[in-house]
């Protein structure tokens, strides 16, 4: 028998906030352990939560960027649970009265773009982080910190739309590019900013009603996702095939050994016993904070990706690769005022990107290092051909150590390109009288001794003459002297 996966995605966003999502407590990744906690965040009897308005920010421009339908009203509730790195024995979160409601995050896949909907975002608190097996001495042990309790979340609950790990891949790439573009997060996985839990399961290809799911933790990579999603649907067709039946669970995979283990059957709702958190008011969100939000969103990446296709007459891979994040977008789009948007495709993809890895710099550092207006100015001399290829990347690669426009760097270095017709007329006049027995056979037809002679002179000018240039004025000569 055929099956068909069904998969939901449960992702959750680690806010880039100052603070902590209920206390002032500093939200920073990487200080000494338990370094930054509070008796809010520690649960201590008497601490009262306050609600971080920049988190609920986030959310709301999260939400509408993805189409969400925004309550007015909406409440937070505690989730009862006792596990270490919960230190108040309850979440706060949000339950039967989220903030964002609805939308749908569009998604480039290999036959097209593609809109997964989602069901729900809302605001939480995270929890602290458990390191074990340490040992003591001869005795294992296990070690909390609490610096990450209380660090502002959104999570997003998708729709079970997902019928294959690589559009569940595809998703978090494009989940990823949206908060990275809208400035709310990081979303680092290897730090934990964007993780994500996955619940599957498998149903008789046309079937309607869904199967018994699993829930898959510890999905720590994008790579990992497509990994651990590609074992567990292996397991339970297997299970299915041979007469066996799925029982609901939590599951952990273990990426190193590509395997997944059961860590507990799979709670319900009612486990948790979620109720209204009774220290915290409703949260309310007023008419003018909604449009407060939507006014401070900027154009989004897969529109900004499209107006390049169109605007700069850009193939969609190039569109892609440059909006891959905001400030390359951007970067990009300050470069190519006045050039060629292919021209300023291929220096930012190559040159750019290159220079970028090789010098581990942010593309932040990379803009005040070489300004986009300043290496506009050498395509402008690349585009009207006053430099060769070669020299151009010799002039990019001074910009990347030196100040000076592109005249005093040629200066400078002792260089001058050789690109007037007045001084590139002599060589080719030169080359061609050097030379008749292959501007005879170019006479005769045969066109590709032409590249011969642009070599040649391309020579005489040291390599600083421009190529096309070059072949221009030869082609132009020649028929002069053919008389056509």
């Amino acid at each position: 028998m055929a099956y068909e996966a069904v998969i939901g995605l449960e992702c959750h966003i680690q806010l880039a906030t100052r603070t902590k999502m209920f206390c002032g407590c500093p939200a920073e990744f990487g200080a000494a352990p338990n370094s930054n906690v509070c008796p809010t965040c520690l649960g201590l009897p008497g601490a009262l939560p306050r609600t971080n308005r920049a988190a609920v920010d986030a959310a709301l421009r999260l939400g509408l960027a993805v189409g969400c339908e925004l309550r007015p009203v909406s409440e937070f509730a505690r989730k009862n649970y006792f596990y270490p790195d919960m230190p108040k024995n309850y979440q706060i979160t949000q339950y039967d009265r989220p903030l964002c409601e609805g939308g749908a995050l569009p998604v480039a896949l290999e036959g097209g773009a593609r809109r997964f909907g989602l069901i729900r975002i809302h605001v939480e608190e995270d929890t602290g982080k458990s390191f074990h097996p340490e040992r003591h001495g001869d005795r294992p042990v296990s070690r909390v910190d609490f610096n990450r309790a209380g660090v502002p979340l959104l999570e997003l609950v998708s729709r079970p739309d997902f019928r294959a790990p690589a559009e569940c891949a595809a998703f978090l790439t494009a989940l990823r590019r949206l908060v990275r573009w809208l400035g709310i997060s990081d979303a680092d996985m290897e730090k934990g900013h964007l993780r994500c839990d996955a619940n599957v399961s498998l149903r008789p290809l046309g079937q309607e009603a869904f199967g018994t799911k699993t829930e898959i933790k510890n999905l720590n990579s994008i790579k990992g996702v497509e990994k651990g999603l590609h074992a567990e649907i292996a397991r339970q067709r297997a299970l299915l095939e041979s007469g066996g039946r799925i029982e609901q669970s939590t599951l952990l995979y273990d990426a190193d050994h590509d395997r997944l283990a059961v860590m507990r059957s799979k709670e319900y709702a009612h486990d948790y016993r979620y109720f209204p958190d009774p220290d915290l008011p409703l949260l309310v969100v007023e008419e003018t904070w909604i449009e407060d939000a939507r006014g401070a969103l900027p154009e989004l990446p897969w529109a900004r990706e499209a107006r390049f296709a169109t605007q700069y007459g850009l193939p969609g891979y190039d569109a892609a690769v440059l909006t891959e994040t905001r400030e390359l977008a951007d970067y990009y789009e300050d470069l190519a005022r006045g050039l060629d948007g292919k021209l300023a495709s291929n220096w930012v993809m190559t040159e750019v990107l290159r220079a970028v890895k090789e010098e581990s710099l942010t593309l932040a550092a990379w803009s005040a290092k070489v300004p986009a207006g300043r290496l506009r100015g050498l395509l402008a001399k690349v585009a009207a051909r006053e430099l060769p290829g070669p020299l151009a990347k010799q002039v990019f690669a001074w910009m990347r150590d030196e100040d000076g426009t592109v005249d005093e760097l040629l200066e400078r270095h002792g260089v001058r390109a050789q690109g007037s017709v007045a001084e590139l007329e002599p060589l080719v006049v030169a080359v061609i009288e050097a030379h008749p027995g292959p501007v005879a056979q170019y006479l005769a037809g045969k066109t590709a001794t032409l590249g011969f002679l642009v070599g040649q002179v391309m020579k005489r000018s040291g390599g600083q003459a421009v190529p096309q240039v070059v072949r221009e004025l030869l082609e132009a000569e020649l028929a002069r002297r053919s008389g056509s």
